[in-house]
């Protein structure tokens, strides 16, 4: 038998659990049965994971009494935007949706947080519920309640705090991920361990093989440590006024890269990837690591496939992207940067001329 996880998000009466095991879709009803406030849900999805995932689903909610509706947006991080949100809140509408009915998010992060942001704002809050299908939403997107979508000047400029009711992760899901999709994933598993915790990132370093061949307890290993990293920071800082951000280590730069060549022209992982180099670089030009750290950084994402060369957009193109970035403070940014392999801290004191050097 695999191992599996069951992790909790501690946040009071609003605390939720995170399942992570194979085969876990199969159960989804019987375990959110206890959860809803009324046996009716709408899965929202997209094309892709609804020729996968969709009959499964629905099997289970069938089997544990809850009646199911579905709406489909088109998948692709273009497609995270007004209309689709608009689509969605009027299908909602159409199917009567109350404000006790549950909306279930089955599918990466796009659906995931496009799902999110519709329950906050519809009829002002609406219970919801993770099924994430792609590594990147299971280890990172689904847990912890953001929500939102993008506007053509900035990723995910627009949305709200909204926390789901339970997370499901049936890590059998990724065995139909791509890999291009599936290395963007390990990227953000690679980012928590590089902020917070040393041994993991060892643990990376002699397994990452085992999780691009998607052995199975090396997934729910990654998936659950990731997740149990997450939700101790999420419990200590929901709203990530301190030490959350920290989760954002690779995303200043990784924004501006999925920006500037156009949502969907490079996946989210990949993005964050290159901008934890940049990141990790900019660390080094300011005493904080050795240049042997940013190397190890660099030969472990290589070692999962990804791209470790940002995009030359131009040093003002990036200025400006980054400017625009949610995490400028009284108009100055603010970097995740390494004081070693498991630790980071966020600083805004960084010379522009630094900066630039990283940039060019």
């Amino acid at each position: 038998m695999s191992a599996r996880h069951t992790q909790r998000v501690a946040l009071g009466e609003r605390t939720y659990a995170i399942h992570i095991r194979p085969g876990l879709l199969a159960d989804t009803g019987k375990l959110l049965a206890p959860l809803l406030p009324q046996p009716r849900v709408v899965v929202l999805t997209n094309p892709v994971v609804a020729s996968l995932w969709l009959a499964p689903l629905r099997d289970s909610l069938d089997a544990a009494g809850i009646g199911s509706e579905s709406i489909v947006v088109p998948d692709g991080e273009a497609f995270k935007s007004w209309s689709t949100l608009q689509d969605v809140l009027t299908q909602l509408l159409e199917q009567k949706a109350e404000r006790a009915t549950t909306l279930v998010a089955l599918g990466g992060g796009v659906v995931g947080d496009i799902a999110g942001f519709a329950a906050a704002i519809y009829q002002r809050g609406m219970p919801f519920v993770q099924v994430p299908t792609t590594l990147l939403s299971q280890v990172d997107s689904s847990v912890g309640g953001k929500t939102g979508i993008n506007h053509p000047l900035g990723k995910n400029m627009i949305g709200a705090f909204h926390q789901p009711r339970a997370v499901v992760i049936d890590t059998d899901c990724l065995k139909t991920l791509p890999d291009r999709e599936l290395a963007a994933g390990i990227a953000e598993v690679i980012k928590t361990a590089a902020v917070r915790d040393r041994a993991f990132f060892e643990w990376l370093e002699a397994n990452v093989p085992d999780l691009v061949a998607r052995d199975d307890d090396a997934l729910v290993h990654a998936v659950g440590e990731s997740c149990r990293i997450k939700a101790e920071i999420v419990a200590a800082d929901e709203r990530e006024a301190g030490e959350r951000a920290l989760l954002n280590f690779g995303h200043t730069f990784g924004h501006a890269i999925e920006a500037g060549v156009g949502y969907g022209g490079w996946l989210h992982g990949e993005a964050v990837a290159a901008g934890m180099v940049l990141a990790a670089k900019l660390s080094e030009r300011l005493g904080m690591i050795s240049s042997a750290d940013v190397e190890r950084l660099r030969a472990l994402l290589l070692l999962a496939g990804l791209p470790v060369e940002a995009p030359p957009l131009g040093v003002e193109r990036y200025l400006d992207l980054m400017g625009r970035d949610k995490k400028v403070t009284a108009g100055s940014l603010r970097f995740v940067l390494l004081d070693s392999v498991g630790a980071a801290r966020i600083r805004a004191d960084v010379p522009d001329a630094v900066l630039r050097a990283v940039l060019g």
